[in-house]
């Protein structure tokens, strides 16, 4: 059966387009690396697919995932949507647990108001750490997608030696900070997963980020700025705002994925827990073109994927990381398709 001429574009342009055709490549790559390195191949694919299903734990474990892919994905759709790339998330979301874990470790004040401070410390500073790449911008034209990556690189060392140091912890052998009371850590909501109600806040951001982006003048401004910076300029919006406020706020948000990862989910900063995350989540962000409402589905897809690889990894006994090999081809096919789009217009 042919289709007709314009249904079929329709239908080439939707499997090409990095929404479906980021995630299938990723599942994809998966299958064919446990079809040819599995012991037992067909039992390792079963399980890829289904294992995340079947178990309390994982299933949990994917949705606390996602709620942070979530949280951070929105945090780098606000930069990309102003025609900005933050690289700097891993560093980011890196800062935000560290001064949660220090704060909460060792703050003597009532639950609620080391809860409190911990949070605004986790907004703010992350925040400022992308708003130097706002002010390199504005100062010396640098750019913020080469800026935002330094930054993180060099943070990333130094709150490792902070944690090495005088932050390290003496209840574990772990490179960490110590562990936070039971009183300060978010209710799981299927243990013995680290499901918390993060889950439910991260949902609240993507669609309250929706709103803002599409339905104010702020937010409208902004996608000016993203997708025609000199027809923004002639009409006289504000550079400053279209360069500080979501840079601004994605480095908070991705601060708020830290604070969560720690309250919620490891209850301890121990060094490396950010790795990948930042990535992830900005893949989240590319999947879902910028809008903070897709990066819902897209937070939950790679979710999913990056779970059911740990999975498989675990209980195939894999010498290598799956998982890395599936954010690679995520983003490579992301970056192919953006490379496409730019030289066909």
């Amino acid at each position: 059966m042919r289709l007709p001429k314009d249904a079929a574009g329709t239908v080439r342009r939707l499997l090409t387009h990095p929404s479906v055709l980021s995630p299938a490549t990723g599942i994809a790559v998966s299958v064919i690396l446990l079809l040819f390195t599995a012991q037992e191949p067909l039992m390792a694919i079963g399980g890829f697919m289904t294992g995340c299903f079947t178990s309390v734990y994982y299933f949990g474990s994917m949705l606390s995932t996602a709620a942070l892919y979530m949280i951070a994905g929105t945090g780098a759709a606000f930069a990309i949507k102003s025609g900005n790339l933050n690289l700097g998330g891993e560093g980011q979301i890196y800062a935000g647990g560290f001064i949660t874990a220090v704060i909460l470790t060792r703050a003597a004040v009532p639950a609620p108001i080391a809860l409190l401070y911990a949070l605004a410390a986790a907004l703010i500073v992350p925040a400022l750490l992308a708003s130097l790449s706002a002010f390199l911008r504005l100062l010396k034209g640098a750019n913020v997608l080469l800026t935002s990556f330094l930054i993180s690189a060099a943070v990333i060392p130094f709150i490792d030696a902070l944690i090495a140091g005088p932050f390290r912890g003496s209840s574990n052998n772990l490179l960490a900070t110590g562990y936070i009371a039971d009183q300060l850590r978010l209710p799981q909501l299927m243990p013995p997963s680290p499901l918390s109600p993060a889950v439910f806040i991260a949902l609240i951001c993507c669609l309250l980020a929706a709103r803002i982006m599409f339905g104010t003048t702020a937010g409208r401004h902004l996608q000016v700025w993203g997708a025609a910076p000199e027809f923004a300029r002639y009409s006289g919006y504000s550079v400053r705002r279209a360069v500080y406020i979501p840079l601004a706020a994605s480095g908070a948000l991705h601060g708020l994925t830290g604070f969560f990862a720690i309250t919620g989910t490891y209850y301890t900063c121990h060094s490396g827990f950010y790795s990948g995350m930042g990535w992830s989540a900005l893949s989240c962000a590319l999947i879902a073109c910028s809008h903070p409402a897709a990066v819902i589905p897209s937070g939950l897809i790679l979710a999913w994927l990056n779970t059911a690889a740990n999975k498989a990894v675990l209980s195939q006994n894999f010498s290598f990381d799956i998982t890395s090999l599936i954010q690679g081809t995520v983003l490579f096919c992301i970056a192919i398709n953006f490379i496409a789009r730019s030289r066909r217009s």
